[in-house]
């Protein structure tokens, strides 16, 4: 019995220094788990405060690219040319140069439109197209005017039927003004900047109406290709680059005419070699309310 009881203790006290010694390896596992928990909860804290660091710098730099991109578009469509109603035609803001002409197409998108835009498009040269309501009354005639619109150029509001405003009632002119800027506004998505009477037969009440609705009115300086002994591609060209009238700032009319459009490349090649910048309409000052 006394040898039995010895080998139970000793048992009994095996027992226990294996229970202890697990006991302190699971406390030093669960001391290690937290530590090294607590380690990962540093790493990433600090992986989120450079993460974060680097969105708030990258958000800094896109906030300057943006603001120096709207600035750059403000600088690019700052006025360069006011309307002067003495003439018709344009004069410098600050120090844009003083020898340039505006082109201007009136009865558009007739026949010869497009490819008159295509002309100024290969010569860069800008212009403003006047458009007739009776000529985008059907959707040919609508894309017409979209592919001008696309190619880059300035659409103006030139009544609904090319009629005499001075002989219309105001409420028949409101209908040629109004029901135009609609369905330009319709195929471009925007509505014209930019009104010319036909005839240059301008009212006071379309002229107040153009107004209300934000459009620029002007006439025009000099244009010669409706009168007969012009009307061919040599004589329009010859008229168009020398005629007396021509002068800094001046509004060139010319119109969707079979004669003007073989001429329009000509035309644009003379005025330059006579020293004359062509004015964007993008850079003239808008309407002053």
């Amino acid at each position: 019995m006394t040898n039995t009881l010895k080998w139970m203790t000793l048992a009994l006290l095996l027992f226990a220094a294996a229970c202890s010694t697990n006991a302190g390896s699971e406390t030093n596992s669960t001391a290690n788990s937290a530590s090294n928990n607590e380690q990962a909860s540093n790493e990433k804290e600090a992986n989120e405060g450079t993460s974060n660091a680097e969105t708030d710098s990258e958000e800094a730099n896109d906030g300057e690219e943006q603001k120096k991109q709207e600035e750059a578009t403000a600088k690019e469509t700052e006025p360069e040319y006011r309307l002067n109603e003495a003439f018709w035609g344009f004069e410098p803001i600050n120090d844009a140069p003083a020898e340039a002409v505006l082109l201007t197409i009136d009865d558009a998108p007739d026949k010869n439109a497009v490819e008159m835009a295509k002309t100024l498009k290969e010569l860069d040269a800008p212009a403003i197209f006047f458009v007739n309501g009776h000529f985008i009354d059907t959707e040919e005639e609508k894309a017409r005017l979209k592919e001008i619109h696309d190619m880059g150029f300035e659409i103006g509001n030139h009544t609904m039927t090319h009629a005499d405003l001075k002989s219309l009632s105001e409420d028949e002119q409101r209908e040629e003004i109004l029901k135009l800027n609609d369905m330009i506004e319709e195929v471009i998505g925007e509505k014209p900047k930019f009104f010319r009477a036909p005839f240059g037969s301008n009212t006071d009440f379309s002229k107040s109406l153009a107004e209300e609705e934000g459009m620029l009115v002007m006439n025009w300086t000099y244009g010669y290709d409706w009168v007969k002994e012009y009307q061919n591609k040599a004589a329009i060209t010859d008229i168009m680059v020398n005629s007396p009238l021509l002068q800094n700032g001046a509004n060139l009319l010319m119109h969707d005419r079979d004669w003007t459009a073989a001429a329009l490349s000509d035309i644009v090649k003379g005025l330059r070699d006579k020293d004359y910048a062509l004015i964007n309409p993008k850079e003239i000052e808008p309407l002053q309310k």
